[in-house]
């Protein structure tokens, strides 16, 4: 009994210690890691009575989500939690990594996440794991045959979305996994998990089969998507890489035998290529219209008029974006197309002060939508032959 009291307060001493952290770090106050593991703890019997203050004291510097794991060398959450699971097996505690399904969005890659996107149709994709500053240097310098760069700090949540972002695009037959793996105190290992994952794929319960971190359970994917997953993307490891040059010449050999675009997958061609065209009607925009002219002393001079031709408002700026952005604030566009027509006409304008070039307003293109055709004028011929 006494080992067990001592053992209890021991874990309530860790838990306590562990939140004092949290609280103390900025990052942890807009962190789901931290925001599960408060929640989590005030639900269980200690957090209404020996945790109570510094719970509050918690919850009170909590504020608005912005991401759900930093995967951060030392999670205070995960450590506390550990610490409570070994003392109270009895009392349910959430995992402080959260492991809700992701918000999905249109384009390509449907959930969100720290990557850097570089073209949609190559067939490699770059997890530089920890390697923040890798994941972007490889984006800039945007190798032939990348499609995106990104990093990887969970072993779930992290993985999930790996799996369904490259199952949305056909053409990633590749992924090749570099940088440095996060070995913490809580044991997330992702790119261990990562390879694992393409090597066994996940048992019944979606835990992956020879994971070594200590939460390697994927909730949000069924084992079809991950098997589907390992069909298409042939994973190449490079763990502990973080040579550039290295890594480019891996992608370069993994483009050098790209076998195109995987027929069937589960997200299929998510991203059509829309063939664009000038437009060849002009709508009129029920706000009015716009003269642009560049002026040497005023600037870009920008005119509004009601469509019964009467001047209600004039901008004036220096630059193209400050004049279109007035533009907007002030409502005197309510047309999409008519935005885009005044934003080609602002930098053109902006581009004859800059250089000294004449400037004239390009007419909007072919007749309102709605008005009479033009008649053609007459030669003067009868018509007849």
């Amino acid at each position: 009994m006494q080992g067990t009291l001592s053992n209890r307060n021991a874990a309530l001493a860790i838990v306590g210690e562990q939140l004092e952290e949290g609280i103390a770090a900025k990052k942890c106050h807009s962190c789901g890691c931290f925001q599960a593991a408060v929640a989590a703890f005030r639900g269980t019997e200690p957090g209404r009575s020996e945790l109570r203050s510094v719970l509050e004291r918690a919850q009170a510097v909590l504020v608005s989500k912005s991401y759900d794991c930093l995967g951060c060398q030392v999670c205070y959450p995960a450590v506390a939690e550990n610490a409570f699971a070994d003392a109270f097996p009895g009392e349910a505690v959430a995992p402080p990594c959260p492991t809700d399904a992701p918000a999905e969005c249109l384009g390509w890659p449907p959930l969100s996440g720290d990557y850097h996107v570089v073209r949609y149709g190559a067939p490699v994709a770059v997890c530089t794991l920890n390697s923040t500053e890798l994941a972007g240097g490889l984006a800039a310098a945007a190798p032939r045959g990348l499609s995106l760069a990104g990093t990887l700090h969970t072993e779930n949540l992290g993985i999930e979305r790996i799996v369904r972002n490259l199952l949305a695009n056909p053409h990633v037959r590749f992924l090749v996994v570099c940088g440095e793996d996060t070995r913490q105190a809580i044991g997330h290992l992702p790119g261990q998990s990562l390879v694992a994952l393409a090597e066994s794929g996940v048992d019944e319960a979606g835990r992956i089969r020879g994971a070594e971190g200590k939460r390697p359970v994927l909730k949000n994917v069924s084992r079809s998507q991950v098997e589907a997953f390992r069909s298409q993307v042939e994973l190449v490891p490079l763990i502990g890489e973080q040579d550039p040059d290295r890594i480019v010449a891996a992608v370069a050999s993994c483009a050098a035998r790209d076998p195109g675009p995987v027929a069937g997958a589960p997200g299929g061609d998510a991203v059509p290529a829309v063939a664009a065209r000038e437009p060849t009607r002009l709508v009129l925009d029920p706000t009015g219209f716009l003269i642009v002219y560049p002026d040497k002393r005023r600037g870009l001079v920008l005119e509004h008029y009601r469509n019964e031709g009467v001047l209600d408002c004039v901008v004036e700026g220096a630059t193209a974006g400050a004049v279109g952005a007035a533009a907007v604030e002030r409502g005197l566009l309510s047309r999409l197309d008519h935005a885009v027509y005044l934003g080609r006409e602002l930098a053109r304008a902006e581009e004859s002060l800059r250089l000294g070039t004449p400037y004239v307003q390009d007419r909007a293109p072919g007749p309102p939508l709605g008005a009479e055709p033009e008649q053609p004028q007459g030669c003067g011929c009868t018509g007849k032959t």
